[in-house]
């Protein structure tokens, strides 16, 4: 109990002078990395700040895809079928995974820096990229089916990088799944290069050489290693903005060789409205004309001007014959006669 302090400098017991110094000092460090901007709340701000500042998705008129468009890479998500099933996963977007350490004395986002998937789907900075050419295509060209390109980070704060991915080694991997690590880095390169492949397997090679329709759903994959962008489910990393998917390159194939659900993705762009949506969140008209759907994976359902307590038109019934025609049908049978439907 010696060395606990049991009054304040303000009372004049035992080193008192030198305790009011000490306070003085604190106060004073406070005040100058508060007008510096040092201090971890501020830095934590301009963190959030910077990388969740809104950015404009760019807006097709053709509904195609073109080299210079700002796009979200979005994953719709897995339904759940059944009750028990517990791999229900929401629609989620690739984004820049960048640490609050390096966050909080970079200027900008510095290579090499992982990538995660993020429930947040909104257009901000740490999911937007750019589709750039890698073969000499002039921007505003239509990107192709097969064709080789790059996804690149905006530029400004988040550095223009580009995604990155090369194989499995031994000390080169995820961190977690094990698998095909992806990351950004800042050099355009062979390991950088990426194709979209069409979604139907059966129509794969009538697709190729095609124009890419946007907001539909599509294969991302690697040309040097061919395994496609994949979320990993069943790993999760902690990142300054909550849990996260973790993202690899790795072909991930049910019982019949089809892709699962984790390698399908939607490349998303903007809508001509101002309304700050995107068109993930535009619904889509049902054939049937009797509601609106959005894309597939949000599993939300809009009426589209029936009554509110009614999603479903009542069935139309037709009521009884009555006995006399009853007997009137039974009579022209029985003569040979045409029946004629009775008219409500």
């Amino acid at each position: 109990m010696a060395n606990v302090r049991t009054y304040s400098p303000s009372v004049r017991v035992g080193n008192w002078n030198e305790d009011l110094c000490l306070e003085e000092d604190t106060l004073k460090d406070f005040l100058d990395k508060r007008d510096s901007g040092e201090l971890l709340v501020q830095k934590t701000h301009n963190l959030l700040q910077n990388t969740l500042r809104k950015v404009d998705l760019s807006v097709t008129t053709d509904g195609l895809l073109h080299f210079g468009d700002t796009v979200m890479i979005v994953n719709p998500g897995a339904e759940r079928n059944d009750v028990r099933d517990i791999r229900q996963r929401d629609p989620t977007v690739l984004c820049l995974n960048i640490s609050e350490y390096k966050a909080h004395l970079a200027a900008q986002v510095e290579a090499p820096c992982p990538v995660s998937a993020s429930r947040i789907i909104k257009p901000c900075i740490r999911n937007a990229f750019v589709i750039t050419s890698v073969d000499g295509t002039p921007n505003g060209e239509a990107l192709r089916y097969g064709q080789d390109f790059a996804l690149s980070t905006t530029e400004g704060y988040a550095g223009n990088l580009k995604l990155h991915s090369d194989r499995v080694s031994f000390l080169k991997c995820a961190k977690k799944s094990r698998q095909q690590e992806v990351s950004l880095v800042s050099d355009l390169t062979h390991f950088t290069r990426w194709k979209t492949i069409a979604f139907e397997p059966q129509l794969r090679m009538e697709y190729e050489g095609l124009p890419v329709q946007a907001n539909v759903k599509l294969l991302i994959t690697h040309c040097k290693t061919h395994q496609h962008l994949n979320i990993a489910q069943d790993y999760v990393a902690r990142t300054p903005f909550g849990y996260e998917y973790e993202v690899t390159a790795h072909m991930d194939l049910d019982s019949h060789r089809a892709e699962k659900e984790t390698n399908h993705w939607v490349i998303i762009t903007g809508t001509p409205t101002d309304d700050g949506r995107t068109m993930f969140d535009k619904p889509r008209p049902d054939p049937s004309g009797l509601t609106d759907r959005p894309m597939e994976g949000t599993g939300e359902v809009r009426n589209a001007g029936l009554d509110p307590n009614q999603t479903r038109p009542a069935p139309q019934t037709q009521g009884k014959p009555s006995m006399e025609e009853m007997l009137t049908q039974i009579e022209q049978t029985a003569r040979g006669e045409e029946v004629l439907p009775q008219t409500q």
